[in-house]
């Protein structure tokens, strides 16, 4: 369990943390809006260019349990300070990239940070706050992700138009130099943990809840990024409707996901086990509603605003970690997000091979509910086992 620590201003706390959170949620999401001008100024074909965006994503399952593991001594002030010097330096990298190759090692080192940030983050946030309330005070931390999506990408994404897709990444530089500052001003002062240890980390490793918790986040919220990425595709073939409609479409689901994450933290700080089960089973139904809700304009901005609620299933998992990892507290939280990419890499494969076969763009939805309904599975099993006498640490939300 994280430790209390006091902050005579807690709020300022999680809205530093928040900066951070929106840096990484604008980069991570709107580098995806960015290709075809980086493609373009880079001399490459976008699909090539696409795997800019896989070695972001390589860079945060990598760092995520190195840097969890090497760092778990230092106070979380520190870490969290040089993570995000670390994120800012990478970024500022991307947005000078002279090649191809340059920009893949940069992404990928922009990613390194990433899982790290967010888990310390979460257990800063738990320890500001009495125990019944952690999960929302992650949750707003993690709103800066969700708003990210709202208003960082579009405004990295019309800058990239106007002022060249470099301006882009240089913003979220910008943005990470202003996390630094005021978690420096802010973050409370702690003296680290003298007994932590990488070997001690590692212990993490060792317990099945804390596998079964983070493959229900990998499969489960795989469905919602199997529709995500081809959003845009489905509206101009599906749909039928004009580019232009992208962007609101995907503030609306931003929207949905901002709402989501915080209605749903409440939730879960009541009855967190019941609520990853809601939101599993709500992703479910609304995954699977969107083949039949797509061929319409309105109609689609209400299915994927109804997707972007159940994106809230991270703050409930989030916590779940910390109970069940025992000492092994930032291991256990950074590896939460290496799962969540590993979601984003399987749900727009899968989808990807669903297309390929010829079901069509809407059959995303499809696979996207299985994946819930999956990660649903993976969750029950877990719960069923951890009731058992000789089951693992119990979960004190029921």
């Amino acid at each position: 369990m994280a430790p209390r620590t006091h902050s005579a201003h807690p709020a300022l706390v999680l809205f530093a943390l928040s900066v951070g959170a929106f840096a990484i949620g604008t980069t991570e999401f709107a580098a995806m809006s960015l290709l075809p001008f980086f493609a373009r100024d880079l001399g490459i074909d976008i699909t090539i260019a696409g795997h800019a965006i896989s070695a972001y994503a390589l860079g945060v399952v990598a760092g995520a349990p190195v840097i969890a593991a090497l760092g778990a001594r230092l106070p979380r002030r520190t870490l969290l300070i040089g993570l995000m010097a670390m994120f800012a330096v990478g970024n500022a990298l991307s947005a000078l990239s002279p090649s191809y190759h340059w920009m893949l090692l940069f992404r990928f080192l922009s990613g390194l940070p990433h899982g790290a940030y967010f888990g310390v983050a979460a257990l800063v946030a738990a320890s500001l706050v009495p125990i019944e309330k952690r999960t929302l005070a992650i949750a707003k931390v993690m709103s800066g992700l969700t708003l990210a999506t709202v208003l960082g990408v579009p405004v990295a994404n019309w800058m990239g138009q106007a002022l060249g897709w470099r301006s882009g990444f240089f913003v979220v530089a910008a943005l990470a130099v202003a996390t630094v500052t005021l978690v420096a001003l802010y973050a409370p002062r702690d003296g680290g943990d003298a007994k932590a240890s990488p070997m001690r980390e590692l212990t993490a490793l060792g317990k099945g809840q804390v596998w079964l918790t983070l493959l229900t986040g990998a499969i489960g919220f795989g469905g919602l990024f199997a529709v995500y990425t081809y959003v845009a595709s489905t509206m101009m073939e599906v749909t039928h409707v004009s580019e232009t409609y992208v962007p609101v479409i995907l503030a609306i689901f931003g929207i949905g996901m901002t709402l989501g994450n915080l209605i749903i933290a409440w939730l879960a700080d009541k009855a967190r086990n019941r609520t990853v089960i809601g939101v599993l089973l709500w992703s479910a139904g609304s995954l699977a509603l969107f083949p039949l809700m797509a061929g319409n304009i309105w109609t689609l901005g209400l299915i994927v605003f109804l997707i972007g609620i159940g994106g809230g299933l991270g703050t409930p998992l989030q916590a779940r970690l910390m109970d069940v990892s025992g000492d092994a507290q930032t291991l256990a939280a950074a590896l939460h997000h290496s799962a969540f990419n590993v979601a984003n890499a399987v749900g727009p494969w899968l989808g990807g091979l669903s297309i390929a076969a010829g079901y069509g763009l809407v059959s995303t939805g499809w696979i996207g509910a299985a994946l819930a309904l999956a990660g649903l599975a993976v969750f029950l099993l877990a719960i069923t086992l951890e009731r058992r006498p000789s089951g693992m640490m119990p979960v004190a939300a029921e």
